[in-house]
């Protein structure tokens, strides 16, 4: 019988105790079974990794896993605090990490170099002890799943087993909302909050999974969402039209651009049309914008005359004003209160959260918060990967994840306060483990 995604948090999280820290590491009580009393022995030296992607239109997501004894990781993540259990029903248990990578589609060779060179096309195939002949399976989602599955069959001797795109994204999210407990938080003027959330509180939420487009799912409990909404004007309309306007050559690229520019050089504001005064009447501040890209029109310029980086900061609040309201809109119309966005668009962009959580206070009037993703831009990976266990592949099963509070975090009710000068957009690894029967 398949299980659920909650069903499997359900099983993963009971009987979870309460978390503490020793040694960097925290240590946790799950119900009857002793954690160090194991009638197997932990495997931790093989150096096996599981490996499941998301490829999207504009960038590729990968999960693996790796055990302890492998202390390779991609560039681009860094370790996170997380609590495991470390013993189930008396079953050998993988110790190890779950690691995030991505890359441009445009440039896949990147990503197939990068498998290839720690050989995580070995997942399920010889290095389980299969038989030599039986074919490499990896576990992917989104489109490129199909459009690319013979090139990973030619360059890397892989097949591609092809996962539901939303099916994946929501496993992931609800996952993640579950299992780690620093996963969500809020972000205006320039604070950063953790929000711990309610397991019985859970659903009806609205994910809003911005990648190249936009999708708007609402998920209504375990197994059970909706896609209500979306829109073409997402990641994909930034880098594009960014691309073209202002001649930077990767989303990076345009984002950094975007922190040294000033949006109201092109944007029209109420107070362009009012003579620098507010329109009370309404509500309107005079720095509202009332037409993105609206100097434009009156300006005797050209397309050269205006700087790079307020093209970007002007196309970036746009896009991001535009997904913020949007969003709220579809969550007025199922009397959702609760909006979390993910995607890379985001890259934990400061200026890009804050505009979103802006566009949802405003359109709100303060009654509807906008909570982003730590894991943001991996929850079609992280889903695909789960669907391992889903179909029995492999026997795999991912152990107890708990987060643990950070070192320098101090806390404040249900809220966890990060220190204002934390990286905002590091793609941390989980430590956790994973139990073969």
């Amino acid at each position: 019988m398949q299980q659920t995604a909650d069903q499997q948090v359900h099983n993963l999280i009971r009987g979870a105790g309460k978390a503490k820290g020793e040694s960097g590491r925290a240590k946790m009580d799950i119900g009857n079974v002793e954690s160090k009393q194991i009638s197997e022995p932990i495997i931790s030296e093989a150096q096996i990794s599981h490996l499941a992607l998301d490829i999207g239109g504009s960038l590729i997501k990968l999960v693996y896993f790796s055990t302890n004894s492998d202390s390779s990781s991609s560039s681009s993540s860094s370790k996170d605090s997380v609590a495991v259990s470390s013993g189930y029903e008396g079953r050998p248990v993988l110790e190890g990490k779950l690691h995030f990578a991505k890359f441009e589609t445009a440039k896949i060779n990147d990503c197939i170099d990068f498998i290839r060179s720690k050989q995580l096309r070995l997942s399920g195939c010889q290095k389980h002890g299969a038989p030599a002949g039986e074919k490499c399976t990896i576990k992917a989602t989104g489109g490129g799943a199909y459009k690319y599955a013979d090139l990973f069959k030619e360059k890397l001797g892989i097949c591609l087993d092809k996962e539901d795109e939303m099916d994946c994204l929501v496993a992931g999210s609800n996952f993640l909302l579950k299992a780690v407990h620093t996963e969500a938080f809020t972000y205006m003027d320039g604070q950063k909050e953790f929000v711990q959330i309610d397991h019985d509180d859970l659903y009806p939420y609205m994910l809003v999974n911005i990648g190249s487009g936009v999708s708007m799912i609402k998920v209504d409990g375990p197994g059970k969402f909706e896609r209500v909404s979306g829109t073409n004007v997402g990641g994909g309309t930034f880098w594009g039209l960014g691309r073209l306007l202002t001649k930077c050559k990767s989303f990076d690229e345009l984002l950094e651009l975007s922190q040294r520019g000033n949006n109201r050089v092109i944007d029209m504001l109420v107070g362009d049309i009012y003579g620098g005064m507010d329109y009370t009447k309404i509500g309107l501040s005079s720095t509202t914008i009332a037409s993105s890209f609206g100097k434009a029109i009156s300006d005797n310029k050209e397309l050269e005359d205006y700087k790079p980086e307020d093209i970007s900061r002007s196309l970036l609040r746009m896009i991001s004003n535009n997904i913020g309201q949007i969003s709220y809109l579809n969550a007025l119309r199922f009397g959702l209160k609760r909006i979390f966005f993910a995607g890379f668009f985001i890259r934990g962009h400061a200026y890009t959260m804050d505009t979103i959580a802006v566009a949802v206070h405003f359109w709100s009037k303060g009654e509807a918060k906008a909570m982003f993703l730590k894991h943001e831009g991996f929850l079609g990976a992280l889903g695909s990967f789960m669907s391992y266990e889903k179909h029995g592949f492999l026997n795999l099963k991912v152990h107890q994840l708990v987060q643990q509070s950070p070192v320098d975090a101090y806390h404040g009710g249900d809220k966890i306060h990060d220190p204002p000068n934390r990286e905002l957009n590091e793609n941390r690894s989980i430590d956790c483990s994973i139990c073969l029967s």
